[in-house]
């Protein structure tokens, strides 16, 4: 079966809640999205405000504080927030990649080895029971190895370490400071016994959220090497269904995912920084048009807000006091104008109990950009 570059873009579109926002509260959202990049504390927020009706933001920080949804170093060795019954075996999934970036490099030219980490691991989660900030960790951590070495060794253990980031308040449940607790996940359930069983319910979990997909993006997602992907693919066999991409390239979905036609609007959307459907495939043209591509994935790794448009990115925004600042790429009709004010008329809105001029960190990029359509879209 073939598939068309618009099909794909709808397909993930719709998995990912960008066709049309839906009703259900902010933990099951996150499960249905599978993950969500929270790097900044604010993204999450913002992201499940693009996809859900009516969404409250008490209601993800009572998730959050609940722990129904938690925030962790995961996939490409950022943070993430995903729903507390997937943390273990995406955890599991990506142990191989966590141990071989976090215990070398600065954890190495500290004077520690893996197996320094490896023992320090379970002392460290018994030390973590409780919330424990950076400071109180590194202090611990310098009674153990050394003034000298706690910096490189916190550098390592702390996206290594089972640790979920503990809510510690602010407009976006996290601050600049951060906290964390152990997050004592048990024994491995009965019938998944290995990183490759691990990896290949991540495989399928990414697939119902981002597919269908190739190789190249789920080793992109996870930041795992592709032969163990391939691996994990095969041994699903009944469990995916194989396709042709437009430009040949063999793609994977689970059986009887939604597919919606070419045809299908997507509306008007403003996205978060870092969000999700702009990082998970290796062949990011399915929604970042690719002239577009460095306008918004800076050399530093920052992922601008994006405007959504007709499913594609076509420009950026930032939040001024007063109200949403638009940057169009190229020449946008009256009625998407209209569209993107009524959106930024609502993340306004959202944003004026919280923080009103969200990411203002990064306006730096923005005299950086090329010259564009450029409105201050009010309430």
């Amino acid at each position: 079966m073939d598939i068309t570059a618009q099909e794909l873009n709808r397909a993930t579109l719709g998995r990912q809640l960008l066709l049309g926002r839906e009703a259900m509260e902010s933990g099951e959202a996150v499960r249905r999205v599978v993950a969500l990049q929270a790097q900044h504390p604010a993204s999450p927020y913002v992201a499940l405000w693009n996809r859900l009706a009516g969404f409250a933001p008490a209601g993800l920080d009572a998730a959050f504080a609940g722990r129904a949804v938690v925030k962790a170093t995961l996939m490409r060795i950022t943070l993430h927030a995903v729903h507390a019954d997937d943390y273990q075996v995406f955890r599991e999934a990506m142990q191989q990649t966590l141990y071989a970036s976090r215990l070398g490099y600065r954890f190495a030219a500290a004077g520690l080895t893996p197996a320094d980490g490896q023992a320090l691991v379970p002392e460290l989660l018994d030390f973590a029971d409780r919330p424990r900030t950076a400071a109180e960790v590194q202090d611990w951590l310098a009674e153990r190895v050394g003034e000298e070495k706690k910096a490189g060794a916190w550098w390592g253990l702390k996206a290594y370490a089972p640790l979920l980031h503990v809510p510690t308040g602010g407009p976006w449940s996290f601050g600049a400071r951060s906290s964390f607790v152990a997050a004592r996940t048990g024994p491995v359930p009965e019938g998944r016994e290995t990183v490759a069983e691990a990896l290949n319910h991540l495989v399928l979990r990414y697939l119902a959220g981002f597919g269908p997909a190739s190789v190249a993006d789920v080793a992109q997602f996870a930041m795992v090497p592709r032969a163990p992907v391939r691996r994990a693919l095969v041994a699903l066999d009944d469990a995916v269904e194989q396709l042709r991409g437009p430009d040949g390239t063999l793609l994977y979905d689970v059986p009887g995912a939604s597919r919606p036609p070419a045809d299908t609007p997507a509306p008007p959307r403003l996205m978060a920084m870092w969000d999700s459907v702009l990082l998970a495939h290796a062949d990011r043209s399915r929604v970042i048009p690719p002239a577009y591509r460095r306008l918004v994935i800076r050399v530093n790794g920052d992922v601008l807000p994006t405007l959504l448009v007709d499913g594609r990115v076509a420009g950026v925004w930032r939040a001024l006091d007063g109200g949403i600042e638009a940057m169009a790429f190229h020449d946008l009709p009256a009625a998407v104008w209209d569209g993107l004010a009524a959106e930024a008329a609502s993340l306004t809105t959202l944003l004026a109990g919280r923080d009103t001029e969200v990411y203002r960190r990064y306006h730096h990029w923005w005299p950086k950009l090329p010259e564009g359509q450029v409105r201050l879209l009010k309430s």
